[in-house]
């Protein structure tokens, strides 16, 4: 199974609501590495369903390298304990397409001999490309898009 991270299984609602629904990069960054973030709690129990059933999970992040501790921190400190893998995007890959770059975590997933049953994202980007999952879900987000 591969999750998004962010307003798929975190929530940064909190960091948007503070910048008034705005972008600010460096607030934003600032946010990632405070590891306030909450749990999406539907995402929690998918992602508990599926460890108790031995699923391997992936997490795939739009999120820079330079934020991974932080992000372990907060997927741990709210439920998501472990996991098979957890792909933030190099500075190399920083402007990569998003389907490109997500897409090619996931044929890296699949050249790892695994089978993609679900991909779960609030973006669209999040899920097209090659491969797919045999089950893409696409949860709404009213707050922004990222093609």
């Amino acid at each position: 199974m591969v999750l998004d991270i962010d307003e798929t299984a975190l929530s940064n609602y909190k960091e948007m609501a503070a910048q008034d629904y705005g972008y600010v990069p460096s607030a934003f960054d600032a946010w990632e590495d405070s590891a306030q973030a909450t749990a999406i709690p539907g995402t929690l129990r998918l992602y508990r369903e599926a460890r108790r059933l031995g699923v391997s999970v992936f997490f795939i992040t739009g999120r820079g390298e330079a934020h991974r501790a932080a992000t372990e921190q907060n997927l741990k400190s709210v439920g998501y304990t472990s996991w098979e893998g957890l792909t933030l995007r190099s500075p190399a890959q920083s402007s990569e397409a998003t389907i490109a770059y997500k897409s090619g975590a996931r044929k890296t997933i699949a050249d790892a001999g695994f089978r993609i049953i679900l991909n779960l994202g609030d973006q669209f980007s999040d899920l097209k490309g090659a491969p797919t999952a045999e089950f893409s879900v696409k949860l709404s987000n009213p707050f922004y898009y990222i093609p």
